[in-house]
């Protein structure tokens, strides 16, 4: 499983320091919500912005998810990011949609697979690519105490400096280890090699790796928390993220 995650750390590049967070396969259940808050501070990032960006160091993104389960196999995810900084920098950022579906467990498949499509806009002073379209294949597995999935991820940009890139690879891996029947302790990787065929420079990728842990206190709660450091030029070096979710 290590050398697994190690092969997928060379491919990675972070994703927006909005919804830091690889996917499990499972849906939300059928006529329940879930409502969580992503709060993420950028601790050591880019202190200048490109493409009329504004730069991310000391920047807090907190991000609204509220998903809801219209079937035992169908969910959709609605989203509203937000920026707190100096010079400007706080500010509603954007939203997005996002539709998946899991295959059913009555399928008995040997690891759990789900698809996530995820589209909106942003405002251009915070990503330059304005609207975008994300797919995530997702496959998982537990043995166990261990877990890992894999979330091969696929963006397209439709407005904006990467729109005539085509798709663009950005894969996330996480591989966790129950070290109690509430503590999970393990590692996350996201990254982006940048589009296929013509992938970025080593040092142009933004490639990051998280020490996380998951918390099972409850089962109508989830909790994550991480520090992550990014090891290439284009990534930023240390982002510290929390999750809290709230299932009804």
């Amino acid at each position: 499983m290590f050398a697994i995650l190690l092969l997928a750390a060379t491919l990675c590049q972070a994703q927006d320091n909005y919804e830091i967070q690889v996917y499990g396969s499972p849906t939300v259940e059928k006529g329940r919500t879930m409502l969580e808050l992503h709060s993420n501070y950028t601790a050591s990032g880019f202190k200048e912005g490109s493409n009329g960006e504004l730069p991310d160091n000391h920047v807090i993104h907190e991000t609204v998810e509220i998903t809801h389960g219209w079937t035992t196999w169908f969910e959709t995810g609605f989203y509203i990011f937000t920026s707190e900084g100096n010079q400007g920098r706080s500010a509603y950022v954007g939203s997005h949609i996002r539709p998946r579906v899991t295959a059913p467990a009555s399928w008995k498949l040997p690891v759990g697979l789900s698809l996530s499509t995820e589209f909106g806009f942003q405002k251009s002073t915070f990503s330059a690519n304005t609207s975008s379209l994300e797919i995530r294949p997702i496959i998982d597995k537990q043995w166990k105490r261990f877990y890992v999935s894999i979330n091969p991820t696929l963006e397209k940009s439709f407005k904006g400096p990467d729109e005539k890139l085509g798709l663009i690879f950005s894969p996330n891996v996480k591989g966790s280890y129950n070290v109690s029947n509430v503590v999970a302790l393990g590692l996350e990787y996201y990254g982006s090699t940048g589009p296929f065929f013509h992938y970025d420079a080593f040092q142009q990728q933004q490639q990051q790796v998280y020490l996380a842990t998951d918390l099972d206190f409850d089962p109508n709660w989830e909790f994550n928390a991480g520090a992550g450091y990014g090891f290439t030029k284009g990534t930023d070096k240390e982002i510290f993220k929390i999750i809290l979710g709230r299932r009804f």
